[in-house]
């Protein structure tokens, strides 16, 4: 009997680690996710800003060069 009570009292042990373990890994996931968000919506932004200058470049190079479109 003695030895159940022991075994008993390893495996709540135990058990209490796995979850002060688990616990933390939950932690240090959900703050990894944050600053992958974060990361996306700064990669998303500067993304943006690029196609924005993209698409102004063709006129900027006409202006330039001193292109005038046909009328």
């Amino acid at each position: 009997m003695a030895m159940l009570i022991q075994n008993q009292a390893t495996f709540v042990s135990r058990l209490a680690e796995t979850d002060r373990r688990h616990l933390e890994f939950e932690r240090e996931t959900a703050e990894r996710f944050t600053r992958i968000e974060a990361q996306m919506a700064e990669i998303i932004r500067v993304l943006n800003e690029h196609t924005r200058q993209l698409e102004r470049l063709t006129e900027a190079v006409r202006e330039k060069i001193g292109f005038k479109a046909q009328q």
